[in-house]
């Protein structure tokens, strides 16, 4: 007789599987309200710059579950899930809500003082917003390359990666994406 062995969702560390859960069902209710009720839900739940009259303070959390479109959502609950279980490897789920929460608090923080420091984004203080994942997940991922940075991973297209190698790449990838284009995949145009 064969052994059962569970896939795919059933096998998912919890703290990773809540919080996929939670973004897909803060981007159904975001299309549904805004189909139902007309309201936008990234509007008011995505993080505004601190001196426009929409920023609440409960936004430097609620933006992180806040997505831009199918697209954005999938790639980063797909990074959370490779990342989330490979972090959960090494770590507790205490460490795992720790650098999370904090990897998404720390991109608040930099939205924030990146609008009220430089003027390359003064043009467009007043229209956007931001909203995703993905501080939160990229801070999974450098947190891996920090405890083991030779570890190796096989990714599909470009073989075996150094982590360290792929936080790089992906903290650059980040950083280029909000220096370099006017509406950055995680703000928003309102």
């Amino acid at each position: 007789m064969s052994d059962f062995r569970p896939s795919g969702f059933s096998v998912l560390p919890t703290v990773v599987k809540n919080l996929l859960i939670l973004n897909v069902l803060f981007f159904l209710a975001t299309i549904a309200t805004d189909v139902v009720l007309h309201i936008d839900l990234k509007d008011y739940l995505g993080l505004h710059y601190i001196g426009a009259s929409d920023f609440q303070p409960f936004q430097l959390v609620t933006y992180m579950f806040m997505h831009g479109g199918f697209t954005h959502l999938f790639f980063n609950m797909l990074w959370l899930y490779f990342f989330g279980r490979l972090f959960l490897r090494y770590f507790g789920n205490r460490q795992f809500i720790i650098v999370y929460l904090g990897g998404g608090l720390a991109g608040a923080l930099l939205y924030l003082l990146g609008y009220n420091l430089l003027p390359y984004y003064r043009p467009m203080v007043d229209f956007s917003i931001l909203a995703g994942a993905s501080a939160a997940i990229l801070s999974l991922t450098v947190a891996m390359a920090f405890y083991r940075p030779e570890d190796e991973l096989n990714l599909m297209f470009f073989g075996r990666v150094k982590m360290k190698w792929l936080a790089i790449v992906d903290a650059v990838i980040f950083v280029v994406g909000i220096v370099t284009v006017r509406f950055p995949f995680n703000l928003l145009p309102l």
